[in-house]
């Protein structure tokens, strides 16, 4: 006899809603986002704040961190910009990379971020690869950033504002969201979550398939 029939059909149904949450509580939004140039990613992250993505690999050998950060600008002639700050989980003293629209074309530039008037400026970090695309709304930045050896993590700060002035970004907002956007990035994380390129997996309902499998025969 099916063992279904000693063991009462709601908890098996509690089980498959249980398996659909910790599927769910693992999807990331951000290992949907496909980009062009057959651009791969290690890892990624969705930010806490802003709607913002980021995509990176840190190769160790040569400590080179190379990136896509992804955001909606606050206005459709706004910027996004994406940070690393050696001084801590702050705006000032930020080391930039600032993407917006300069004669309707998508640019990106380095700002060494030391006060609130802000110009291009050279930054502490070489960065090479630099491109910004925006499409959908949301703007992205691609770069790779030559890091000191031996660093196991880094601050970023991550920033969107709604215009550009003369060809400078100005200010951003001063929302709780813009004013807590900023984190740690762990470069030392082993497990990759793959991003920008093909996946393969299991299907999350063949997973439930098999598990309901388990308990009717």
């Amino acid at each position: 006899m099916a063992f279904l029939y000693s063991f009462p059909l709601p908890m098996i149904l509690v089980f498959a809603v249980l398996l659909l949450q910790i599927h769910h509580s693992h999807s990331l939004t951000c290992t949907s986002q496909k980009f062009t140039s057959d651009r791969v990613y290690d890892n990624c992250n969705d930010l806490p704040k802003l709607s913002s993505y980021l995509h990176w690999t840190y190769d160790s050998s040569n400590s080179s961190l190379k990136i896509a950060f992804l955001a909606p600008p606050s206005g459709k002639d706004g910027w996004i910009s994406w940070s690393i700050n050696p001084k801590g989980q702050q705006m000032m003293g930020s080391q930039a990379l600032i993407a917006y629209k300069v004669d309707d074309k998508m640019t990106v530039k380095t700002f060494n971020v030391s006060s609130d008037d802000i110009a291009p400026s050279k930054i502490a970090y070489q960065v090479s690869d630099m491109e910004a695309e925006y499409s959908d709304g949301t703007m992205k930045i691609f770069a790779t950033i030559a890091l000191p050896a031996n660093l196991t993590t880094i601050n970023q700060v991550w920033q969107v504002g709604s215009t550009v002035v003369d060809g400078i970004p100005a200010k951003h907002a001063t929302l709780p969201d813009n004013l807590k956007s900023m984190g740690t990035l762990d470069l030392s994380v082993k497990e990759k979550s793959t991003s920008g390129g093909k996946r393969n997996g299991i299907p999350i309902f063949l997973i439930i398939a098999s598990f309901l499998f388990l308990f009717v025969y």
